[in-house]
C-alpha cells in the first residue's frame, strides 16, 4: 500500500481527511505547532493520530507568533463574524508552510501524498483554501522536489475540497470517526465556546447534518 502523510491540526476537517485517505494510504502525520493562542488543537491532534493508529506522529515546532492574525496574538479580537473576506483569523502563508513541511516530511519517508483537510466551501475565505491555490501548487511539486524531477509523483490529497461541513460530518460518521477528539474552536480551554466563528461554522454543519455535536455533549456531560 502507498504512503501517505496527513497534516492533522486536530480540527474536523483534517481527522475526516485523514479518515478518507486511510482506506488507501498507510498514514504518517504532522502537526505544526505555529504559535497559536492554545496548544488544545495540538493536544487534540494527538488523539487522532493515536485514534487512527498512525505509524508516526510529528509535531513540528515552526513559530509564526510575530506574524499579524488573531490566531498568533491573544491581544487581538477574534471576529464574530466568518463573513468577511478575508478574517482576522487568516494566518498569512500558513497552508503553503505547512504544506511545504509536510512535503519535506513525505520525501523524507517515501510518501506519496500529502493529506490536508482543506475545502473551498466553509472556508472562511482564507484565499490558500481555494481551488487555484492548490492546483498552482501542485505544480510547483511537480517539477519542485527530487521525486518529482526522478520521474515520480507527490500528490497534495484533499478529499474534502468541495465537502460542505455537512457533508464532513456525515462522511466522518460514515467512517466511524469519533468526531469528538477534534477540536475547532479558536479559543483554548476544556470545552469550545461554541459562539467564535470556526464553532459556529460547525454547529451550523451539525444542524445540517441533523446530529448532535459529539464535543458539545461533553460540554454539557451527556
Amino acid at each position: 500500500m502507498k504512503r501517505a502523510v496527513s497534516l492533522l491540526s486536530g480540527g474536523l476537517d483534517s481527522f475526516v481527511a485523514a479518515g478518507i485517505a486511510r482506506k488507501n494510504y498507510r498514514l504518517s502525520a504532522i502537526t505544526i505547532s505555529y504559535g497559536q493562542r492554545h496548544s488544545r488543537e495540538i493536544e487534540a491532534a494527538r488523539d487522532i493520530a493515536l485514534f487512527l493508529g498512525v505509524e508516526e506522529h510529528r509535531v513540528v515546532e515552526c513559530d509564526l507568533s510575530w506574524v499579524a492574525s488573531a490566531l498568533t496574538n491573544a491581544d487581538d479580537s477574534v471576529s464574530s463574524s466568518h463573513l468577511e473576506e478575508i478574517p482576522s483569523t487568516y494566518v498569512p502563508g500558513r497552508n503553503t508552510i505547512f504544506i511545504s513541511i509536510a512535503l519535506a516530511y513525505a520525501e523524507t519517508i517515501g510518501a506519496d501524498a500529502v493529506v490536508t483537510g482543506i475545502n473551498c466551501v466553509d472556508y472562511s475565505g482564507y484565499p490558500d483554501c481555494r481551488p487555484a491555490y492548490l492546483e498552482a501548487f501542485q505544480r510547483l511539486v511537480s517539477c519542485g522536489l527530487r521525486k518529482t524531477v526522478e520521474g515520480g509523483q507527490l500528490l497534495l490529497y484533499t478529499p474534502l475540497l468541495y465537502y460542505s461541513k455537512q457533508k464532513i460530518i456525515l462522511e466522518g460518521i460514515g467512517l466511524g470517526l469519533d468526531l469528538s477528539l477534534s477540536w475547532s474552536c479558536y479559543e483554548g480551554g476544556e470545552y469550545p465556546c461554541g459562539v467564535c466563528p470556526s464553532c459556529r461554522i460547525r454547529a451550523e454543519g451539525f444542524k445540517k447534518a441533523e446530529i448532535a455535536d459529539p464535543a458539545m455533549r461533553r460540554k454539557k456531560g451527556c
